[in-house]
């Protein structure tokens, strides 16, 4: 859905659950920082093992007679609350056929962002399970993916947000939505190099961490010419990526990774470090695909 002036919304996937409305609340917040439509998407797979429509058998008309209309009433229910809290967002509702994780990564080719929520299950859970669209859809969407486990908090220290930083393109990619965000918000960057000790050690640990501290500051030349208004900060440390990211996740409004998931579908390929902190990372987490998807 994008818009005849050229703006592309702000997706959301809807849950069917009424509680779990921190992904909309977190999305209709960046449409209107943003200035963008708001687009709710409700995905509806296919029958479950023994389902019987109306208590009679099988059928897959009747099934989809019954999943369109309780799918309705979420979408109709999900949009009803976003015109009511966030009444200058233009907001609109799609209701599709299909995995959740396949029509959000479809409408991510039309889309500024797409949003999710997180129920921050185990790795075996988050793999194997039809309720989990995070990590397939971080790993094929074509714009950058949110995954916001909880509501956003608003910590006793001036707002910052971390991006974590390899040198890689899609750390550089990362970098840039990081300022983007930053100076929506009103809020700082903390530009993170993690250092991961090979297991043998290094020769010259002092020349390795001088080595840490030039990628990093080439990754991030020029970002505070672009955005003056962005105060940034940057750090060399040592330890494991997703222990060290998840950590500084603690306080900040956001955690900007990139991403180089690639392969069919259902071959998904996250970077380790993405797929760490998307389980444990204590704030919304915001990836950035490669700049080539």
């Amino acid at each position: 859905m994008t818009h005849t002036d050229g703006r592309k919304p702000i997706v959301v996937g809807v849950d069917p659950d009424p509680d779990r409305r921190t992904a909309l609340a977190w999305a209709a917040a960046e449409a209107e920082r943003r200035d963008l439509p708001l687009l709710l998407v409700h995905a509806q797979g296919v029958p479950t093992a023994g389902y019987r429509p109306r208590g009679g058998h099988p059928s897959w008309e009747a099934w989809k007679d019954d999943l369109h209309a309780a799918g309705d009433q979420v979408l109709k229910a999900a949009v009803s609350f976003m015109e009511s809290r966030h009444p200058g967002v233009e907001t609109a509702g799609l209701l599709a056929e299909g995995h959740p994780a396949w029509v959000l990564r479809e409408q991510s080719r039309q889309a500024t962002e797409v949003v999710v929520g997180s129920w921050h299950l185990s790795t075996r859970q988050e793999l194997s399970t039809s309720a989990s669209v995070a990590l397939p859809l971080v790993a094929h969407a074509s714009c950058p993916v949110v995954v916001v486990p909880g509501p956003e908090r608003a910590g006793d220290e001036p707002p910052y947000l971390v991006v974590g930083v390899d040198g890689s393109a899609h750390s550089a990619a990362a970098v840039d939505f990081a300022f983007e965000e930053a100076s929506l918000r009103g809020a700082a960057v903390r530009a993170l190099y993690v250092w991961h000790p090979p297991a043998l050690g290094v020769l010259d640990e002092p020349a390795a961490v001088a080595e840490c501290r030039r990628v990093l500051s080439e990754t991030v030349a020029g970002r505070s010419a672009t955005h003056p208004e962005v105060e940034l900060h940057q750090d060399v440390v040592r330890g494991h990526p997703v222990q060290v990211l998840t950590e500084a996740s603690g306080h900040a409004l956001g955690l900007v990774v990139g991403t180089h998931g690639h392969g069919g579908f259902g071959g998904m390929l996250l970077g380790s470090v993405s797929q760490g902190v998307l389980h444990h990372a204590r704030c919304p987490v915001l990836t950035v695909p490669r700049p080539d998807r």
